[in-house]
């Protein structure tokens, strides 16, 4: 395998830097590997280097990881981004970055070599517009799966359950908890289809199937599953299933 990706890692705690350094000069797709101990450093690099992908702590004193980020995200050609972090309340915020990969210390060698290969994947993407605006109507969210992280496509999301502070998403596959309060993703996701139809559920309009009345009031079935449908929201839902539906008509 040939050695061709230019990478930046930063952190603030010198032991964890040299075991993401190592592992990263031990990866053969890595030629390049320039370290910094904060994101003032990360920035001198990335003023004098081309880097292809940055590996970054989010807690950091000064300039976060997190705010790092978001200026990375303003370069002509940002890089990949790869949050490497103790810590999962980063969740949010880094699907809202469109961040490549979310990996949880203690890192193994295996993981991050799985974080190298969506580095790779996102450099040679075809940089059509059609393409990258693709890229950003679908946005990922890190979810938790067998031990490791995982982007997981919004598109993917057929409704979503409040569990508490946290939120439960729900796929054609199984679902998946993640530390996002259902209230940040009706807001958020508001644009892509998705609507509130109770305080703890939140679904794909255009998924819905049937709305109908059950003993205890409305429900819609989405996927088999038939979901609680509130007082407050059943106008609301109505008038939005109409609306698509005649907008199908005119198509």
């Amino acid at each position: 395998m040939t050695a061709f990706l230019r990478v930046l890692a930063v952190d603030d705690e010198p032991p964890a830097l040299d075991e993401l350094a190592y592992l990263l000069r031990a990866d053969p797709r890595v030629a390049r590997l320039h370290t910094a101990s904060d994101a003032t450093d990360a920035l001198r690099v990335l003023r004098d280097n081309d880097v292809d992908a940055v590996f970054l702590d989010i807690r950091m004193p000064g300039l976060d990881g997190m705010e790092l980020a978001r200026l990375l995200r303003r370069f002509a050609r940002p890089p990949a981004i790869v949050f490497v972090t103790a810590y999962d309340d980063g969740a949010v915020d880094a699907f809202d970055l469109g961040v490549t990969d979310y990996v949880r210390k203690p890192v193994r060698a295996e993981r991050l070599a799985e974080s190298l290969r969506r580095v790779v994947s996102s450099r040679v993407v075809p940089t059509h517009p059609a393409a990258l605006a693709r890229a950003e109507e679908d946005p990922t969210i890190p979810i938790e799966l067998a031990g490791s992280t995982r982007m997981l496509p919004r598109s993917a999301v057929r409704w979503v359950e409040a569990q508490g502070d946290y939120a439960r998403l729900h796929t054609s596959e199984g679902s998946h908890l993640v530390r996002v309060p259902l209230a940040t993703l009706a807001e958020r996701w508001a644009d892509a289809g998705f609507v509130r139809i109770h305080r703890s559920y939140l679904v794909q309009l255009r998924l819905i199937a049937e709305l109908r009345l059950a003993n205890s009031g409305y429900v819609v079935v989405v996927d088999g599953a038939q979901l609680p449908v509130s007082r407050r929201h059943t106008r609301e839902l109505k008038d939005k299933l109409v609306r698509a539906a005649k907008q199908d008509w005119s198509k």
